[in-house]
């Protein structure tokens, strides 16, 4: 029987109570697939640990990760913890220290979801984001100079490698190549004269290796007003880690909301351990209630099965997320409902238990 080690961090606010669910709906499809099953092992790092100890996680923590083959993370965030702190101490070193440079992220609407838009039909907001993940924006490179004077200074820089770019785009390709998509790159080259005219660049560069990829490339301000008027005409995009950062929340306000908002840390090559989240943050103003919306967690779910190479038990899962959204009666509060979060759980279980049975 495959086993697959998953390290689980439930982490701060309501991380505790989405991601028993997400274990919940993983350990049931293994017992009804009886090939694979799960070995979850829980470690308490966040913020808590953080105000106990002065660090996100565990000293030899990388190390002892190194063992698991995905990561199953709840949220990172809290009161009282900066939240560069939060961030830099666990979610980006974790990112960074297993080369997780594809960060995937879904935005899709599916049946059931509420969506804001006007005269939009579902099939029409169905698009993948592959955005860079490991430098980028997000490299933490800069300077802060005569700090607490006057004329201090703050030089935050982008850090955009030409085997960064390559790898994310080459990804992105062929992804959209598989799926026989369109992809689209979106960038801000008119005015960041060095690092985007090099993406956009690398992105025509690459675009020769793939004539049977069709492309496009926009502007990240344009993009963002196509996203809302025009959704049906975003497929897969690969962007920057800041501007991937920013769009797929947008993505999540327009299919459903963060409520059913996932994304994977990924290193193709599996060198490393991979990581799945929702990323709708910790939400501490409703911790401990149960009113939580645990769907984003298992469309992440859905997602480590997809890595897992259990695309047809993925498939079940999103299956069951629309099922439950259609009948409506196991909903959270976000969702219109009165359901508990572990009764959401309980739902997806059971319509996944239905399937068996049918």
């Amino acid at each position: 029987m495959q086993i697959h080690k998953i390290a689980v961090i439930p982490g701060d606010g309501i991380g505790p109570e989405v991601i028993a669910e997400g274990c919940k709906v993983l350990e049931c499809v293994a017992r009804l697939d009886g090939g694979f099953r799960f070995e979850f092992d829980t470690f308490p790092w966040g913020c808590e640990y953080y105000l106990k100890t002065g660090s996100m996680m565990a000293e030899d923590g990388i190390e002892q990760l190194k063992a698991y083959d995905s990561i199953f993370l709840g949220a990172v965030g809290f009161p009282g913890v900066p939240d560069h702190v939060s961030l830099w101490g666990l979610l980006l070193t974790i990112r960074k220290s297993f080369d997780q440079y594809v960060n995937l992220r879904p935005v899709k609407l599916l049946k059931g979801a509420p969506c804001p838009l006007k005269d939009v039909k579902r099939e029409d907001i169905d698009m993948v984001f592959v955005r860079e993940n490991s430098e980028g924006e997000y490299a933490g490179s800069g300077s802060w100079l005569y700090r607490g004077k006057p004329h201090e200074v703050v030089i935050q820089d982008g850090v955009f490698s030409r085997h960064g770019c390559e790898r994310i785009m080459r990804y992105a390709f062929e992804l959209a190549r598989h799926e026989k998509k369109t992809l689209t790159s979106i960038s801000k080259g008119n005015a960041m004269n060095y690092s985007m005219v090099f993406w956009d660049q690398i992105f025509s560069e690459m675009s020769q290796e793939y004539p049977d990829v069709k492309t496009a490339s926009y502007l990240v301000d344009a993009a963002s007003m196509m996203m809302v008027k025009s959704p049906e005409a975003f497929e897969v995009v690969v962007t920057s880690n800041l501007f991937g950062d920013i769009l797929t929340d947008l993505g999540a306000a327009i299919a459903g909301g963060m409520g059913l908002a996932a994304g994977a840390n990924m290193n193709p090559e599996r060198k490393y351990p991979s990581m799945f989240e929702p990323i709708h943050g910790s939400a501490p103003d409703i911790a401990g209630r149960q009113i939580a919306n645990p769907l984003a967690t298992v469309w992440a779910a859905s997602q480590m099965l997809d890595f897992f190479h259990h695309e047809e038990w993925g498939k079940r899962l999103l299956d069951a997320i629309e099922a439950v959204m259609l009948e409506a009666v196991a909903l959270t509060p976000d969702m219109g409902g009165t359901a508990t979060t572990a009764q959401v759980g309980d739902a997806i279980v059971s319509y996944l238990m239905k399937g068996k049975d049918s």
